[in-house]
C-alpha cells in the first residue's frame, strides 16, 4: 500500500477544461461559483476571490462588462441552433413554431449563459497566467 501513496490522482486541468468547469484561470482548481451550476434561485453568486490561490476575479473596475459580449454571443448562437433545429426537425412550422420555444430557451439559458460568458471572458481576457502551485 505504501507504492501508492505518491501517486498524484488529480492531474492538472488544461485551459479548455478549467474554462468549461468554470475553475480559476490562475490555480485552474477552485471554483469561481459559490453553488452548483443547479442553484437556479442563486446562480449569480460569484466569490469575489479564488478559494484556493486567493485571485481577486474582478480584474479591474467594470470587468464584467465585457463579458456580456460574449453573453451576446452565446445567446446569438443558442437562438441559432434553435432557429435551425425547429426548421428542421419539425419541416418548418409556421411562425409560432418559432415564437414560442425560442423565448423559453432563452430564459432557461440565462444561468448557463451568465456563468459560461464570465468564466471564457476572464480566461480569454483577464491576462491572468497560469500558476500550477
Amino acid at each position: 500500500m505504501e507504492a501508492y501513496e505518491n501517486i498524484k490522482l488529480d492531474r492538472e486541468r488544461s485551459r479548455f477544461e478549467a474554462m468549461v468547469d468554470m475553475r480559476c484561470p490562475q490555480c485552474r482548481q477552485g471554483k469561481m461559483f459559490k453553488y452548483s451550476n443547479w442553484r437556479i434561485d442563486k446562480f449569480d453568486d460569484m466569490h469575489s476571490n479564488c478559494p484556493v490561490c486567493n485571485l481577486h476575479f474582478e480584474v479591474e473596475p467594470g470587468f464584467w462588462y465585457g463579458a456580456m459580449f460574449v453573453s451576446y454571443g452565446f445567446s446569438i448562437l443558442i437562438l441559432l441552433l434553435l432557429g435551425l433545429t425547429v426548421y428542421w426537425g419539425f419541416g418548418d412550422p409556421s411562425i409560432w413554431g418559432y415564437i414560442l420555444p425560442i423565448p423559453v430557451v432563452s430564459l432557461l439559458a440565462v444561468p448557463f449563459n451568465f456563468r459560461m460568458s464570465r468564466s471564457v471572458f476572464l480566461h480569454l481576457f483577464g491576462f491572468v497566467k497560469y500558476k500550477p502551485k
